[in-house]
C-alpha cells in the first residue's frame, strides 16, 4: 500500500519530480556538514541515506509511519530506525549525535520550540543540526497538513531562543525552477478563485486534507501534461543555495550547539 500523498512527494511518481528534486537538494546541501553519528528526524522514504552513508559512522532514522520504517529496515539492515510521534524524542539519549538533519518537518510540529529543545538535548557538544521548511512568503495556498509556516525572521527568532548560533539561508531555483513555480502559481490561482467563501482558511485542517490532496494531484498532473519536458528534466542541481532566505522557496537553517 502506498503511503505517499502529495504532501510526501516521491521519486516514484513522475508529476512529483520538481518537488522531489527540491526536497532532495537539502540532502546535497547537507553533505559538507554530515559526519559521525547522524540522526534524521522525519526520514520518510530514506531519500538521503545513500548520499550520506560513506560520510557517517552510524545512522538513526526517526519517522511516524510504520510502513516506511519497515521498508527501510529491510533495505538498510546496518542502520537503526525508530517509529515514534515527536516530540519528545523518548527513545533517544542525551548528547548522542554529532549531526541532526530534519527536512520539511518543523511545519508539522505543534510544539515547535520543544522539538528544537529536544534536538539540542540529543546533540553532542559542538554538534550541529540542519533543518528546512517552506518559506511562507512563497506558499501558494493553505496546506492543511502544516500546523504553521514561517518567514525567515520568525524561524530565526524561534531557533535563536534555543541555539546560541543560527545561520539562516535558503533554497531557491534557477530559471527552469521558477518557470515551474510561476506555472504552478497561476494554476493554483485558477483553482482557489473558485473558493468564493474562503473555505480553505475557515474550515478545520482535517476536513481539507482529502480535497487538498486530490486537487494537488490533479494540478501536478496537469502541469506535467502542459509541459512534460520541464517537469521531467528539473534536477536537484536546478535548486540553489541562497543567502537571501527571505525570498527563497525553502528556508535552510544551520543550528550550532556550543
Amino acid at each position: 500500500m502506498s503511503v505517499y500523498t502529495t504532501e510526501i512527494a516521491s521519486d516514484k511518481i513522475a508529476s512529483d519530480n520538481p518537488i522531489h528534486q527540491r526536497l532532495l537538494k537539502a540532502y546535497y546541501l547537507a553533505l559538507p556538514y554530515v559526519k559521525g553519528d547522524l540522526l534524521e528526524i522525519g526520514c520518510g522514504e530514506g531519500r538521503g541515506i545513500d548520499l550520506f552513508k560513506d560520510k557517517i559512522t552510524s545512522y538513526t532514522g526517526l519517522d511516524k509511519i510504520q510502513a516506511v520504517i519497515d521498508d527501510l529496515e529491510k533495505k538498510y539492515p546496518a542502520y537503526h530506525f525508530v517509529k515514534d510521534n515527536i516530540p519528545p524524542f523518548s527513545a533517544l539519549d542525551d548528547e548522542s549525535f554529532d549531526v541532526i538533519v530534519s527536512f520539511q518537518v518543523i511545519e508539522h510540529i505543534k510544539a515547535d520550540r520543544f522539538y528544537l529543545e529536544e534536538i539540542r538535548r540529543v546533540l553532542k557538544p559542538n554538534g550541529m543540526a540542519l533543518i528546512t521548511t517552506p518559506n511562507i512568503k512563497k506558499t501558494l495556498t493553505r496546506n492543511p497538513w502544516h500546523v504553521r509556516e514561517y518567514t525567515s525572521n520568525q524561524l530565526t527568532a524561534l531557533t535563536k531562543a534555543v541555539f546560541t548560533e543560527v545561520e539562516m539561508k535558503g533554497i531557491t531555483g534557477n530559471d527552469k525552477v521558477m518557470k515551474y513555480y510561476e506555472m504552478n502559481k497561476e494554476s493554483v490561482r485558477k483553482i482557489t478563485r473558485l473558493d468564493v467563501l474562503n473555505l480553505q482558511y475557515r474550515l478545520p485542517a482535517p476536513l481539507l486534507r482529502i480535497p487538498y490532496d486530490l486537487l494537488n494531484r490533479l494540478n501536478r498532473n496537469k502541469l506535467k501534461s502542459n509541459d512534460n519536458s520541464l517537469v521531467n528534466t528539473i534536477d536537484h542541481s536546478d535548486y540553489l543555495l541562497t543567502e537571501d532566505a527571505d525570498e527563497a522557496l525553502d528556508l535552510f537553517c544551520i543550528l550550532h550547539k556550543k
